[in-house]
């Protein structure tokens, strides 16, 4: 039958006229944002070792990281001093950063998260370099992670480490004993 998409699609359009438009009043009303939704990269400081992973990784080459050596004392009598490096400078530079998260992923300390912040814009572009003072701000906008499944089973390396040292596993762990 010759025109009956256009029919339907004529249809729909005089229901979609005859509905009241839903608009969000954006500064008035804050969004519903889904849970775990992207924003902006926030950093824990204390968890930073900077191993520079994350700088390496990052395809546009947004992030900046200087830091320097501190010579510790020897933990023991008659040891060797350690070193450390200690951060001086994290600055991710948001005009560049295309949201990816590989920057996230690579992180093996968990320092940098996704927070749901997404109110940062500013009137220059060069005030889109933020600093790791400013990306500190943002932790405490970042979701804690889900609940682990109660019934999920045992990761395999923690049962190997039980055998090995001869400790059974709790009863609540949800791991089959």
């Amino acid at each position: 039958m010759a025109g009956l998409g256009l029919a339907r699609g004529l249809a729909t359009t005089f229901r979609r006229l005859t509905r009241r438009a839903v608009t969000a009043q954006y500064p008035d009303a804050p969004p519903q944002l889904p849970p775990r939704s992207r924003g902006v990269i926030a950093l824990t400081e204390e968890n930073c070792t900077v191993c520079m992973l994350c700088a390496r990784e990052c395809p546009d080459w947004c992030i900046y990281i200087d830091s320097h050596k501190e010579e510790l004392p020897p933990a023991i009598e008659g040891g060797r001093p350690r070193s450390r490096n200690v951060l001086d400078r994290f600055a991710i530079d948001f005009s560049l950063c295309m949201y990816c998260g590989i920057c996230i992923e690579v992180c093996p300390f968990d320092a940098l998260h996704w927070s749901p912040e997404f109110e940062y814009a500013e009137l220059d572009i060069r005030d889109l370099v933020h600093e790791r003072d400013r990306l500190r701000e943002w932790m405490w906008t970042v979701p804690p992670p889900p609940a682990l499944d109660p019934n999920a089973a045992e990761p395999k390396e923690v049962e190997t480490a039980r055998k090995a040292v001869g400790v059974s596993p709790d009863p609540g762990s949800g791991a089959a004993g």
